[in-house]
């Protein structure tokens, strides 16, 4: 023992002659850790670039813990670079009227549930009471309220209440609608013998009212309107067809397209970004939808159909649905093509890339007794989106 001690000492004495305490390294499993000085000494482009990579949960939670890293994640170069949100995740949103205040997230990114949810109450006392989640768009949420409107961005907490344009007000078919330059607000006033449309523009923050509203629009409320090139369209009832209202002039118009046939249902989405506007219907006859197909607009006005949906699946949506079609609901996220039920809590959904049709699977938080009332909807984060 005694020889083995000389030994370790001489090994020792040539590893370190002048004799000054060695460092022992932390384990491999530790994180490693930083000097807090460097961060302030790091470029403006590289932290911008470090932060680019946060997961939204900790790139929200950043923001309170420094007034520099606050200015920094909302500066007009951060948010020019990353105002497309590719460095964030984006969710389908699930509400529901058993738990308003509280919304789970589904990240279409890595296909999983998120841990994390939505208490709206906690971030909006003005919303302390009963807000319903109205409609999403580009990053905005747009909440009812007892007598006003709250749209919300989430990533930067900013929000504004928009008072309703009369009271008593009662409305339908509400829409949020993006815009390169802001949002507009687009409601028909309901409960009287004249029905006007109303729109707010983010721009002026005024509301327009506007008379002479003629077609005769589905009563299928779960279903909102769709934004193609400038104007809203909507679906007629039997006989179906497409009217839509133009933005910049306020009028309603008739598109020359005439619809498949032999529809049950019919629902309109558009991609809202290469400017294609996608038909989704049930073919049948007597009242039953035997099949489902998808069909896009061509030039020309006409109707191309680009996918039917495979007969099991049929199968289930039409079950679940009940035949009842006015319980489904589609909307645009992400590539995906979303098929939902007002009774169901599960998603359909088309793959646009690939051609190919999936089920999203339950949420596992939600309870088994919930039984109708899942409304879906398609969260991107945005940046640059301001309300």
């Amino acid at each position: 023992m005694k020889g083995r001690r000389i030994r370790a000492n001489s090994l020792r004495s040539q590893a370190n002659p002048n004799d000054q305490p060695i460092t022992i390294s932390k384990s491999p499993m530790s994180p490693p850790e930083m000097d807090a000085g460097l961060w302030s000494k790091l470029p403006q482009e590289l932290l911008e670039r470090i932060l680019s990579f946060l997961p939204l949960k900790n790139f929200m939670n950043l923001r309170s813990t420094c007034k520099h890293f606050k200015s920094l994640l909302f500066s007009p170069s951060f948010i020019s670079k990353h105002s497309s949100s590719s460095s964030f995740s984006s969710f389908l949103l699930l509400s529901h009227p058993q738990c308003y205040n509280h919304f789970a997230f589904y990240d279409s990114a890595l296909g999983a549930w998120r841990n994390f949810a939505l208490s709206l109450s906690a971030l909006l006392p003005c919303a302390a009471g009963q807000a319903s989640l109205l409609s999403t768009s580009n990053g905005l949420l747009c909440f009812s309220l007892s007598n006003s409107f709250l749209v919300f961005n989430l990533l930067t907490k900013c929000s504004r209440v928009i008072e309703f344009p009369a009271y008593p007000f009662a409305f339908e078919l509400f829409s949020l609608v993006s815009t390169p330059v802001g949002y507009n607000l687009f409601m028909v006033s309901s409960g009287s013998r004249t029905k006007n449309t109303f729109v707010y523009d983010s721009k002026v923050q005024f509301w327009r009212k506007f008379n002479g509203f003629k077609p005769i629009l589905s009563d299928n409320y779960h279903q909102q309107a769709v934004y193609y090139k400038g104007s809203l369209y909507f679906v007629t009832p039997e006989p179906f067809s497409v009217a839509c209202f133009v933005l910049e002039s306020g009028k309603w118009e008739r598109p020359n397209t005439e619809l498949p046939r032999e529809l049950m249902f019919v629902r309109l989405l558009s991609d809202g970004g290469d400017g294609k506007l996608y038909l989704i219907g049930g073919v049948g006859r007597n009242g039953i939808s035997r099949s489902m197909k998808l069909w896009e607009l061509g030039e020309g006005m006409n109707w191309v159909e680009v996918e039917s949906l495979p007969e099991m699946m049929c199968r289930k949506l039409m079950s679940v649905c009940f035949h009842n079609y006015e319980h489904l609901y589609c909307f645009w996220h992400r590539g995906f093509i979303c098929v939902c039920c007002y009774t169901w809590p599960e998603v359909l959904y088309f793959k646009v890339s690939r051609r190919t049709w999936h089920w999203l699977p339950k949420c596992p938080s939600l309870p088994d007794k919930w039984s109708c009332g899942f409304r879906w909807f398609s969260f991107v984060p945005e940046l640059y989106a301001s309300v």
